[in-house]
């Protein structure tokens, strides 16, 4: 028992990531195919991964939105809980990214769930509202300047009871250090206040990955 979240030192999280999930050779081989991009910062961890899974699956989700998609794998960890005839509609500007995603979802049997929309994320979600679509689950993982926008606009879709997921809401530390102002930082920032105060919902935020906030819709 403790009264506050455990440092994990490498030892730990060495220890921690041998037996925090079950790990598998598509979702290896994804990691590792990322693992050369320069940008591979983006991609959640697979503990992050395996905890969204179980999200999907307790939750009953059946209808995902994931803002932010880059090489698909949080959209993999997600569709592969859902149940068969669940969906998930993915949302990205990169070709060259979601290609990589696309394979990975067609090796892994799930690419007829899946509905990626290239473009926008806020002109599409737009789109999405006008056609009254709803979702058990949003996962938001995109541009962090937009993060409120996305927020506003995925609650107008999401059914009561149904669950936000914000990526990268500790970014680093970043948030936490006064000394660092820049539009990213103080994005977030403001997304974390809005969340605390914001009574249409109920709130979590996790330190896992780079930091997870869930919020449940009242």
């Amino acid at each position: 028992m403790s009264a506050s979240t455990l440092h994990l030192d490498d030892q730990l999280y060495a220890y921690y990531q041998a037996h925090a999930f079950r790990d598998d050779d598509l979702l290896k081989a994804l990691r590792e195919e990322t693992a050369r991009d320069r940008l591979a910062r983006m991609q959640i961890s697979p503990e992050q991964g395996a905890f969204m899974a179980l999200l999907v699956q307790i939750s009953g989700a059946r209808r995902i939105l994931e803002i932010g998609t880059y090489t698909g794998y949080s959209s993999l960890c997600m569709a592969r809980a859902l149940p068969k005839e669940g969906s998930l509609t993915a949302l990205d500007l990169s070709e060259e990214w979601t290609a990589i995603a696309r394979r990975y979802w067609e090796l892994a049997g799930v690419a007829a769930k899946i509905d990626l929309r290239l473009g926008n994320a806020t002109a599409s979600l737009q789109t999405i509202v006008a056609a009254g679509a709803s979702f058990d689950l949003i996962f938001i993982d995109a541009d962090k300047e937009a993060y409120l926008d996305y927020y506003e606009l995925g609650l107008q879709t999401l059914r009561p009871g149904g669950l936000i997921l914000f990526d990268n809401v500790l970014w680093k530390g970043s948030v936490a250090d006064s000394t660092i102002d820049d539009a990213d930082t103080s994005a977030l920032r403001d997304l974390n206040n809005q969340l605390l105060s914001d009574e249409r919902v109920d709130l979590s935020m996790l330190p896992i990955g780079d930091g997870l906030t869930l919020v449940r819709k009242r």
